[in-house]
């Protein structure tokens, strides 16, 4: 008996010893293997890393597709190759760059797969809210068109594209034929100074639209903007001079602190000069005005507070200090023109520069005509798009969206897509 229950306390050591091994071999193949775990949750519903693996998957492969299709009949050429074997390097070069991160190519892909699986889910799930669904049916005849697997991701891919059409006829339905509209010209002029003057040229007779192309500071918006509802105005400023002013008035001028503008006025002082080098500081204001203004002050006050205060360039906070400079630098042949002829200690005049932006600045609005309009084709795309677009924000803001992605499962997700590749 004593025998028997020594061999019974071995046997049992032993099996416990074995169960503690497998276990903990277990343990560290689930460690090293993360696909188990919830990489995404949308509204409670969550998708595993494996589901993120896959979708990755399709991403890659559309990125080596782009990859070789894009550069074959140069790489051809350049090699004189076969196309078989340029397809070959081709690929080669895709999966080295990403499984290299070169360029940040794996960082992008793998951001935008989870943003992609984000947006899909929100869209079914908003949709859904609308009671708007796509039938299996579907999906199914979908895939079988397009050739593609019946997995889950490629389900979901088909369902969001499904329902991005319904939801477009959803958004679309309730536009009628003509709806309210204005015919107006905007332009977007630096200061008030020069809206004046534009203002005085334009009722003397001078031509809007063309004057618009000269000296508006907006590209985008920029001339004749045809006839538009108040909901596709560029801005509400726009659009309550175009619903409120009698047809054929244009508006005084309307400042706007938003506004964006591709122009600006460098103030340049150089304070030690080195070889092709400059150390200089600087200030970016939104005018020429505003920059001869700032010049005069500059006489009895003190260029790092005006910049601090005024300046619209990212070393503001430094007083407009840029420390040591080659051509170059700040990426503008406008301030390399002026600071690299400056003296030390010398102020510069005023320097537009139209590679900048800064912001704030003048409307003047032409009302041409009002009233009830038949909806252009592109206009009614574009209310359906707005909508749309609206809808999916505020969605969006009311969710609860949570990724568990970190550098480390991103990174053990693209060398588990490129495995065998």
């Amino acid at each position: 008996m004593k025998i028997r229950r020594i061999v019974i306390i071995a046997a049992v050591v032993f099996l416990a010893g074995i169960l503690s091994w497998v276990g903990y071999g277990l343990y560290q193949d689930y460690k090293s293997n993360p696909s188990r775990e919830v990489a995404i949750e949308v509204n409670g519903v969550p998708f595993s890393v494996e589901y993120y693996v896959k979708m990755l998957d399709i991403y890659v492969d559309n990125y080596i597709n782009f990859t070789v299709n894009t550069y074959l009949d140069f790489y051809m050429q350049a090699y004189n190759a076969t196309r078989e074997e340029t397809i070959q390097l081709l690929t080669f070069n895709a999966i080295s760059d990403l499984s290299q991160n070169t360029d940040n190519i794996a960082d992008m892909i793998t951001g935008q797969v989870a943003d992609d699986i984000i947006n899909v889910e929100l869209l079914r799930q908003g949709a859904k809210n609308l009671d708007i669904e796509v039938t299996s049916e579907e999906i199914d005849a979908k895939l079988a068109e397009l050739e593609w697997p019946n997995e889950r991701v490629y389900q979901d891919i088909i369902r969001s594209a499904l329902l991005q059409e319904k939801l477009g006829e959803y958004f679309g339905s309730g536009l009628n034929a003509t709806m309210e509209q204005a015919h107006v010209q905007a332009m977007l002029v630096e200061s008030e100074e020069v809206a004046d003057e534009l203002l005085t040229e334009i009722e003397a007779g001078g031509n809007f639209t063309a004057l618009a192309e000269e000296f508006s500071c907006n590209s985008s918006v920029k001339g004749d903007l045809g006839w538009l509802p108040r909901e596709l105005m560029p801005n509400t400023l726009i659009a309550d001079a175009a619903f409120n002013l009698t047809p054929g008035e244009i508006s005084q001028p309307i400042y706007d602190e938003t506004a964006i503008k591709n122009i600006g006025y460098w103030l340049i002082e150089v304070t030690d000069k080195q070889d092709d080098q400059i150390n200089a500081r600087a200030m970016l204001l939104d005018s020429e005005a505003e920059a001869e203004w700032i010049k005069a002050e500059l006489v009895s006050g003190n260029f790092s507070a005006l910049a601090l205060e005024y300046s619209q360039h990212e070393s503001k906070t430094e007083g407009g200090e840029l420390g040591w400079l080659k051509k170059g630098d700040m990426g503008s042949e406008a301030f390399d023109d002026v600071a690299f002829v400056l003296a030390r200690g010398e102020i510069s005049e005023p320097v537009k520069d139209e590679s900048v932006q800064t912001t704030g600045g003048y409307w003047l609005v032409n009302v041409v005509d009002r009233g009830d309009h038949e909806l252009e084709e592109n206009v009614k795309e574009a209310l359906i798009n707005k909508r749309y677009n609206d809808w999916r924000k505020d969605w969006t803001e009311e969710s609860t969206i949570e990724t568990y992605l970190d550098a480390d499962k991103k990174a053990w997700a693209i060398n588990k897509v490129l495995e065998g590749r």
